[in-house]
């Protein structure tokens, strides 16, 4: 069961990859990486699908009492524009993430959840630089079914 949604999510990330990509744009910018600093710090790749969306990967790891943490999140990213604000957008979403984890003492196990994503973006004018702050709450599916309030995460990127 679980090697069947882990290859499920796999296409489906895949398959966000091959969507049409276009000039016309909400956000500034096409491409941005950076880092994403929250309860759990991690890389942050975001890059343009089609008119007002993007697709952000965000690879983290965590390692706090006893416990370590590796995941990829993958959300495909809806962007509005703030009328007046030049440069500043909000967002929202949904994905996937696939990671794993250990306890001290005890096996570790693979986890696989759906997340929503609501946040806001800015891209400076003059400079190639990427500002968000987003809200990623995550229902897990596997091995365990429950519900996590999710990670509020600063994210610096270059643009480009």
């Amino acid at each position: 069961m679980i090697m069947k949604k882990l290859i499920f999510t796999l296409i489906a990330v895949a398959g966000l990859f091959t969507m049409n990509l276009s000039d016309a744009n909400a956000q500034d910018y096409n491409n941005a990486i950076g880092g994403r600093f929250g309860s759990a710090n991690g890389v942050s790749f975001k890059t343009a699908l089609n008119k007002g969306a993007m697709l952000e990967l965000i690879g983290n790891f965590r390692s706090h009492h006893g416990a370590t943490y590796a995941n990829l999140t993958g959300l495909y990213e809806v962007y509005k524009p703030i009328s007046g604000a030049q440069g500043l957008n909000w967002y929202y979403g949904a994905g996937a993430t696939i990671g794993s984890y250990k306890v001290k003492g005890y096996d570790g196990d693979v986890y696989l959840s759906a997340n929503g994503v609501l946040g806001l973006d800015y891209k400076f004018k003059d400079a190639p630089i990427n500002l968000s702050i987003d809200w990623v709450p995550a229902l897990q599916l596997t091995p365990d079914t429950g519900f996590w309030g999710g990670d509020i995460g600063l994210g610096v990127r270059f643009a480009f």
